[in-house]
């Protein structure tokens, strides 16, 4: 290798033949030529003894693997074998089980239709007896009917009436006799409960009322703001009236500005919306800048403040009743019914005191009394939003309320306060009972006289619709009605039926706050002259 490179090297030494230059490239080619075999064949050798290595090493694996597998293969094949007879033995104990208990199902069976055909057999001979003993009933019922029309017709001709006046006399008789006994039965079930009752009832009531008793507060239709003078008047209402309409169009109310020295009244049915109209009034009056921008201004500023207001108040006054749990827009409702009235009543202060009442009579009762405070609380809730939504108050206020997930009993209360629905929890009759209380007592409501005096027309002409009423006067303000009758045409016993057909017929008919006393007079007078 050496000469070969020296031959190809381009430096050539001084004397060079080039006849042995050429010699010994040759020689140099032939003996790298022959090297290089050499190698290659070294490594074919090499590469072909690893190949045969490698194939005797896989053809290793191989047959250890087949081994292998064959070994797996066999303790799989007797595992499984193991398993099936393990499996059928199984099956055929189960299948003997069933055997079994089918040829027991079969022998009950027999017994039972052996039964039934026992049970059919008596009842067979039990029809036949039956029948023959209809047969005699039969025979039996036409002889009857035969001798009562021969009975019959013998009364007639004794009597000398006929059967239409016969029948008519009858139903005369048992009419007066019914009418005797049902009065009685009345009066003899309302003295027993009467005597269970009233002193309880009373206890109670009267419990409840002393435990809580609040003031009312009144308010009206209308409230009047102050005008310092004649010319704010003229500001108020702006040139040609547009002060004043863009003050309507903006509060929804109705303002009247009269004769009246110092004073502007603001008219709304809705309070709240009154309420916000004043005290926007007052204000605009106060600063002096009075013109529509200004008030639309205004009017949304003390409408957001009023907002906070109620919500404030409806906090206070779940506050004051110890209650928890109430969702934000119910806080808000309550907060409402601050100004909400009621026959003259403030409804927030008269929810307040039925959820007080409430607990004291639960309380007494052995109920949950924080539960009938929630009923009692809530149970108007409805005021706040009657005036927006087509409905009763009753069914308005459970709707809201069944919104935020209020217990069954809450919503009963709500819904049936008045009697609309039947009352499905004992917190219902309760509520109703510290309503009418608090409505009922001196002072906590006031009527119109127009109603008050339709009232107790109304009451009057129902007291005289009995037959055997002389008079009916209504006294202690419609709180009792007292009817007067003829003592020759009614005794005691039907006295009592009067009592208590004129209580439902009011009940009927009439709605009142509180209870109605309804007392029957019957008096026998005897009067002689001494001459």
């Amino acid at each position: 290798m050496y000469i070969f490179l020296l031959a190809a090297s381009p430096v050539m030494p001084t004397g060079f033949n080039p006849y042995l230059t050429a010699i010994a490239v040759l020689i140099g080619l032939v003996f790298g030529l022959v090297v290089a075999r050499f190698m290659v064949r070294n490594r074919l050798d090499t590469a072909n003894a690893k190949v045969e290595r490698l194939q005797s090493e896989a053809k290793a694996d191989a047959e250890v693997v087949r081994r292998t597998a064959e070994v797996e293969a066999k303790e799989e094949f007797l595992k499984g074998q193991e398993q099936l007879r393990t499996e059928a033995g199984e099956m055929r104990s189960e299948f003997k089980d069933v055997e079994k208990r089918l040829a027991k199902r079969e022998d009950n069976l027999e017994a039972k239709l052996d039964t039934l055909e026992t049970k059919e057999r008596n009842l067979e001979k039990e029809r036949e007896k039956l029948s023959t003993r209809l047969d005699r009933l039969t025979e039996q019922e036409q002889e009857a009917e035969s001798l009562l029309v021969a009975r019959r017709d013998d009364l007639l001709k004794v009597s000398r009436l006929s059967i239409d006046d016969a029948r008519a006399a009858v139903f005369d008789e048992l009419k007066i006799e019914l009418e005797h006994e049902s009065a009685e039965l009345i009066e003899a079930s309302v003295a027993t409960a009467k005597d269970e009752a009233i002193a309880r009832s009373r206890e109670i009531t009267l419990t409840a009322i002393q435990r809580y008793a609040t003031e009312h507060t009144c308010d009206s239709t209308v409230s009047t703001v102050d005008i310092p003078s004649d010319d704010m008047k003229g500001r108020v209402i702006g040139r040609e009236g547009r002060n004043i309409r863009a003050f309507e169009r903006a509060t929804g109310v109705d303002v009247i500005v009269d004769d009246t020295p110092g004073v502007v009244v603001v008219s709304a049915f809705d309070p709240i919306r009154r309420e916000t109209a004043r005290r926007a009034l007052e204000r605009l009056v106060q600063d002096g800048r009075i013109h529509p921008g200004r008030i639309e201004e205004l009017v949304i500023s003390v409408r957001k403040e009023l907002d906070e207001e109620l919500l404030e108040t409806g906090k206070k006054a779940a506050v004051e009743a110890n209650l928890g749990g109430l969702h934000r827009k119910e806080l808000d409702l309550l907060g409402r019914l601050k100004y909400r009235t009621s026959y003259g009543q403030n409804v927030l202060q008269h929810s307040l005191e039925v959820a007080f009442l409430c607990q004291a009579i639960a309380d007494e009762l052995g109920l949950d009394g924080r539960l009938g405070r929630r009923c009692g609380l809530l149970h108007d809730i409805g005021k706040a939003i009657d005036h927006d939504v087509e409905g009763g108050h009753p069914k308005i206020g459970a709707d809201f309320c069944k919104r935020f997930n209020e217990r069954p009993e809450v919503l009963n209360a709500i819904a049936g306060h008045h009697g609309d629905i039947p009352s499905t929890s004992p917190y219902t009759p309760i509520v109703m009972a510290a309503d009418a209380i608090s409505a009922s007592r001196p002072g906590g409501r006031r009527e119109s006289l127009e109603r008050y005096v339709q009232r107790l027309q109304q009451l009057e002409e129902i007291a005289k619709a009995p037959a055997g009423v002389k008079e009916a006067y209504a006294i202690q303000a419609g709180r009792e009605i007292r009817v007067i009758v003829d003592a020759k045409r009614v005794d005691d016993a039907v006295a009592a039926k009067i009592s208590r057909d004129v209580a439902k017929e009011v009940e009927e008919n009439m709605t009142y706050p509180g209870e109605i006393r309804v007392t029957v007079l019957r008096e026998v007078r005897a009067v002689a002259h001494a001459r």
